[in-house]
């Protein structure tokens, strides 16, 4: 059975008979059913937000240590086939479009290696005819050498595609299913192949059955109700981890930020308080899972979410195409604004600061 039919037959538990005793008593236990991930996402489990925080922080050393993976991103094309009305490389938006050539790739590898970074996660916008899945598997051969744990965020594959990237040194799948509310995820996406809900959603089913050691899934916050997506995506996690164990799978809790274009629908705020309860949830929930924070977020909140059960951070993002080899800003547009510009080294003196260890690539490896 796949997610797919776990989502249409699901029902949500019901929110009238809760109370502040039952959120009490979900701190009590020393594992979470689904039930107790949907009270500790509740308001009602919002003014014990500092027993959770307590918690969550204690759950994530036992498992995790105080290690702290660092990780870059590497856009190589924004070609885009869809008209998400969220996002600035929406299809619609009128800008030049650009990917890198192979020279170019190779270039950009270099320098973000020679930075320091060894996690590297490559994107495209989605679009097969301009990033077809050939240039994809090309650019991962040049790279690989350089990044001993290389990922890809771009459009969803069939099974034979992933195993293609994965012989190419491909080890990661990145993707997000934006909401998992099928209505609202069609309003979202009105044009372009993106508009295929199911073969999205099952997409990181697929990276697992090619033998990918790292799935990466999430939501966009405020695009819908948080807490339902929220709710749903560690059920999706929790699937992942029992089907395929011999995958590290993990969440990203990104906030919709600033981009390029008119925007066309009004954001469902998160606020930071939301998103320290989000983590703190899924890290009560799953004590196991991964979770990622990107420069989407603040620095000084990125510092003080370092504690709470985050695993997974990126650095000196570039959200257009390329940019990594040049100090002036790269030509094109972002796919959104960066909140946080710190460099590699930056960041590892606030990690080590917190007394945690920064690990470029993987938990097993030496640290910086």
């Amino acid at each position: 059975m796949s997610f797919f039919d776990i989502l249409s037959s699901l029902k949500l538990p019901s929110i009238t008979d809760l109370s502040f005793r039952e959120v009490e008593k979900t701190l009590a236990k020393e594992s979470l059913n689904e039930r107790d991930l949907f009270v500790l996402l509740s308001k009602e489990a919002e003014p014990y937000l500092e027993n959770m925080a307590q918690r969550a922080h204690r759950e994530t050393l036992k498992h995790f240590g105080r290690t702290m993976r660092i990780y870059t991103p590497l856009y190589i094309s924004d070609y885009c086939d869809n008209a998400c009305l969220y996002c600035g490389f929406n299809r619609n938006n009128n800008f030049p479009r650009r990917r890198l050539s192979w020279e170019e790739v190779e270039d950009e590898g270099k320098a973000i290696a020679k930075k320091g970074f060894q996690d590297l996660l490559v994107l495209t916008g989605e679009s097969r005819s301009q990033s077809p899945v050939s240039y994809i598997a090309e650019a991962c051969k040049i790279l690989h050498p350089y990044f001993p744990a290389l990922s890809v965020e771009i459009y969803p594959l069939s099974r034979g595609e992933y195993e293609l990237l994965h012989r190419f040194g491909v080890n990661g799948l990145t993707i997000y299913q934006e909401t998992y509310d099928p209505h609202l995820y069609d309003t979202l996406h009105p044009v372009g192949p993106k508009r295929n809900f199911r073969f999205r959603l099952e997409a990181p089913e697929r990276g697992g059955e090619a033998k990918l050691r790292w799935i990466n899934i999430g939501v966009l916050l405020g695009l819908g109700d948080w807490r339902k997506d929220i709710f749903i995506l560690g059920l999706h996690a929790r699937y992942l981890m029992e089907r395929f164990p011999h995958c590290d799978v993990g969440v990203g809790v990104p906030r919709l930020r600033p981009y390029f274009g008119t925007p066309a629908f009004q954001p469902q705020p998160v606020t930071d308080r939301n998103l320290v309860q989000i983590i703190c949830a899924l890290r009560l929930f799953l004590p196991r899972l991964n979770i990622s924070l990107t420069t989407r977020e603040k620095p000084d909140l990125r510092n003080n979410l370092i504690p709470l059960g985050i695993t997974r951070i990126s650095a000196g993002s570039v959200t257009s195409v390329g940019g990594h080899r040049r100090e002036d800003p790269p030509p094109g547009v972002p796919q959104f604004d960066v909140a946080d510009h710190r460099s590699l080294d930056e960041l590892v003196r606030i990690i080590r600061a917190k007394q945690y260890e920064p690990v470029t690539h993987d938990w097993l490896d030496d640290a910086l």
